[in-house]
Order: structure tokens, then sequence, then C-alpha cells
């Protein structure tokens, strides 16, 4: 065991060493960032289309930004097009084989994003590695590379373009791609991992982990806690514990841990164990919360992606302008624009961050640029929300499983309002009490929305939906979207999601 612990702190010292460069040097390193994505892009075809010959260094940045427009997928979808029918050298130098299948939260139509060579190795795989090596630089005496490593994925299988290029989710990319080795460390099978259906992929994985030495477990909150409440039941454990000695780390991400985190302790009672967020997204790596005590992530800024960002109140003004690392300010909420070794460029992901410190560059997830309610000019983000249930919740015991919230539009009878629907696994102590708390607390944390509640005048007091158990999993499948990868969808600003939640419990 000890010669074990000194071959990884030997593996990881060299690792370290390169992540403190960053946090000491951020702008020198995302400045040789910038310089070799648009080296290697110069002779593509989108850089022969936008002049990328014409930027030679960081120094070039603004010529950079007039040349290069901040695209969505749609503006990149006749690239990648291109690139699955066979074309080379569309979006990026080195041939791309593989595409992460994603169609998030609020569009039907599957995106496929590609996947090229330096992107799994230099991103995605040194993403992974960089866990494992601030993990056990936090805790030198962890055994979780003493046993097996269970990843909580997706459930869609690798599928083929006329056999030249393959799609599945990025959970399913990775593993067809990780080293031969690497199998050894990590549990399920890889025909388990990716069963496309869900519920029977859930049986298989308690039923063949729960057999396992597991140290560390990574996966989205919500679908993971699924899996684990059904290998206690199985077993007959009260304790995760019970099952797994050697539990000592859970990496999530995905949706926020706040809610779960009571849910979470119920299972696992034991004081050693740990909790790691990350932001991970079929379109690169991004943060690692590298202390525990503190629960902003650790920007990685030397895995092959360039950053940029868009103040939040800018996003939906016509060509909105996004600024480098270097100009964000600290607490204010921006969209991330992001241009990737795997071919991305000036790409806007669809998430919204907070900067917490610049020394390092420390951030929080806020929610995503589709997911708000601004029915009335309140500007309600997920960020919001989060501290709001939090705070009803520890005002009244309760617990939440999942929830969703739409506006009530004004009416000639009626003004506006904010209509929830929420699944409880632990109900209130008191229902209006957490009502209440919910209203006070996103007017403490939102002074737009305070203003809108003034007198009732734009907004009257929330409504609430309380869900049967079940309702939103019974929903995301109903979608299509059970398991892995998928997220429920928390704040919409049309009712589209919220009208066919309250039907579906309606009818149980």
């Amino acid at each position: 065991m000890e010669i074990i612990r000194k071959l990884v702190s030997k593996f990881t010292a060299k690792r370290l060493q390169q992540i403190d460069l960053f946090r000491v040097a951020p702008d020198d390193v995302q400045q040789k960032m910038f310089q070799n994505l648009t080296d290697s892009g110069r002779e593509t075809v989108f850089g022969i289309e936008h002049g990328l010959s014409s930027v030679h260094s960081f120094h070039d940045y603004e010529r950079f930004r007039k040349l290069v427009p901040i695209n969505t997928y749609e503006q990149f979808q006749p690239y990648i097009n291109r690139i699955i029918a066979g074309e080379k050298n569309v979006l990026w130098n080195s041939e791309i084989k593989w595409f992460a299948k994603s169609s998030g939260t609020t569009n039907a139509a599957s995106k496929f994003i590609p996947i090229s060579k330096e992107s799994l190795e230099e991103c995605h795989f040194r993403g992974g590695r960089d866990i494992i090596a601030l993990y056990s630089a936090i805790n030198p005496d962890s055994n979780i590379l003493l046993g097996r490593a269970l990843a909580v994925g997706g459930s869609q299988q690798i599928n083929s373009f006329d056999n030249h290029a393959f799609y599945g989710d990025l959970s399913a990319v990775i593993i067809e791609n990780l080293p031969a080795w690497a199998n050894f460390l990590r549990t399920p099978d890889k025909a388990t991992a990716l069963l496309p259906e869900w519920e029977e992929k859930i049986e298989k994985m308690a039923e063949k982990t729960s057999k396992v030495n597991v140290t560390n477990i990574s996966g989205v909150p919500s679908w993971t806690l699924l899996l684990l409440k059904r290998i206690l039941e199985i077993t007959g454990k009260t304790n995760l514990h019970e099952v797994w000695s050697n539990l000592d780390l859970f990496v999530h991400g995905g949706v926020s841990f706040s809610p779960y985190r009571s849910e979470y302790q119920k299972i696992i009672t034991s004081p050693q164990m740990h909790y790691m967020e990350t932001y991970n997204a079929s379109e690169g790596f991004f943060g690692i919360q590298d202390d525990p005590n503190d629960t902003s992530m650790l920007l990685m800024l030397d895995y092959g992606i360039f950053y940029e960002f868009i103040p939040f109140d800018k996003i939906n003004t016509e060509n909105p302008e996004a600024i480098p690392l270097s100009d964000i300010e600290l607490g204010k909420n921006y969209a991330i624009v992001i241009t990737t070794n795997g071919g991305l460029w000036r790409y806007m992901i669809g998430d919204t961050v907070r900067f917490t410190s610049k020394t390092p560059y420390k951030f929080v997830i806020t929610g995503r640029t589709k997911h708000f309610i601004n029915a009335f000019g309140e500007e309600l983000i997920v960020d919001n929300a989060e501290r709001a249930l939090h705070f009803a919740c520890s005002k009244t015991g309760a617990v939440i499983s999942e929830y969703s919230a739409a506006p009530i539009y004004m009416s000639e009878k009626s003004t506006g309002g904010h209509e929830w629907i929420i699944e409880f696994s632990t109900y209130p102590s008191d229902f209006q009490e957490f009502a209440d708390a919910l209203d006070t607390m996103l007017k403490e944390v939102n002074t737009d929305y305070a203003a809108k509640r003034h007198k009732n005048m734009t907004l009257q007091s929330p409504k609430i939906h309380v869900a049967r158990t079940g309702l939103f999993f019974d929903w995301m499948k109903q979608r299509g979207k059970a398991g892995g990868q998928n997220k429920v969808p928390r704040l919409s600003n049309t009712r589209d999601y919220l009208d066919e939640l309250i039907e579906l419990n309606r009818k149980s």
C-alpha cells in the first residue's frame, strides 16, 4: 500500500507543479493556448474562411475577435456535417473520428460535438488524472487507487457514421478510448457501462458493483443516487460503507450538489467520505474543486481551451462582445465562450459562471444561458433558485429531489408570478413556511425579483405544486432522457416543460 502511495506521489508531483504555474501565471498560460490553437487552425477550412493566417500571437487578439464571430452549435453544424461525411481538415488539423452526442435539456435535436485526439488526451483524460493528482495532494493517505472507480455515465451506446466515424455520449466515447490498463481500475465492465436502457443498466450495475471493492464514485448526483439506493436495497444494507468499506470519494458534476447533499449523508455516514465537484461537458473539461473548504472550482487553463466571457446582461444583444479571462470582474455572471483543441471556435457553450477569485481563477456555475426566468424583468437565474431553495429547506427540514419553475403570465384578472413543481424526498415541516422562505430569499439574492414582488404589483407570491415521488424520472424517461448525463431543466422562460410536468403529475 505504501509503495502505491509513493508511486502516485511521484506521478502527480510534476503535474501539480504545472497546475501551480497556471495558478500564478494564468495570463501567460492562456496566451500560449491561444497561439497553439490559432496555429493549429490556420490551414483548416474554417481557418482559411475566417482569415486565421493573419493571427500570429495573442497580440492579434483584437483582430481574432473581429474575424471570428461568437458561434452557437447551429453555426457550426454545416462544418460538423462535412466532418461526419468524411472530409478532413475542416475545423481542426488532425483527424476527427469521434463525436460526443449531446442534446442538452432545451433542444430535442441531437448535437454532435467533435472530439479530436488532442481534446481526448489533453483535456478529458488530463482532467481525470488531475482529479487524482489534486485529491491525493489534499488527502495523501487516501486509498482511492487501491480499489475500483465506479463511473455512472450515460446510456448511449457507440454508433457509427458509415463505419469511418463514431458517436456516443461523452462517457461512452471516453470508455471506448481508455487505454486497456485503465479498465482494471474501473467498474462496471464495458458491456454493462454502455447498456442503452437505463433501468436495465441500473439493475446490472447494482448487482455487479456491489461485489467489487469500490473506493471512488463519479457521476451526476441525481442519477448516481438512484443507483446507490438500489445497491442498498439488493444488499440489505443501510450504509454504503457496509458495502464498500474503502469508499473514499464522490466526484460529482452536471447539477448543483446542494439539493442532494443531505440524501448522500444519510446513506454515507462515514467521516472519511469526501466530495469533489468537477465541471466536465461534451465540449471540454473546465474546472475541478481543489479545496474541500471552498465550493468554487479552479479553472483549468492548460487543457487546450482558450476562454472568453460575455456579461450575462449582454447575452441577448446583437453581436455581444466577449472579453478575455484577464478582464473578468468578480461577482458578475458571465456566459462562457470557448475555443478548443476539438475545433470549436468562439463557441458559446450555454453555461453561466461567476468568478469568486482571480488569484487563482476560481468560479461557481450559476446556470444556463437558456435556463432563467425573465418574463417581467426579474432575471432569475439557477444560482438564485438554488440558494433560495437551500434556505427554505434549512428552515423547514425539507429535502428536495428535483424541481422546475416557469412564469405565470399576466392576464386581465391577475398579475404575473412564478410557478414551481418540486419533488421532495423529505416533506417540509410547514409547507407555507417553506414557500415564504423561498420567496424571502429570492428577494434577498435578486433585487430585480424583489422590486417586481413589491406589493404584488408585478409578481404574486410563488405558486408551488408538490410532485409525486418519481415524477421527474418518469418525465425524463418519457422524453428519452433517462439516466447518465441528462439534466432536468430547472428554470424556463416558457411554460412548455412545466405544463408537461403538471399534467403528468395530475394524471398520476
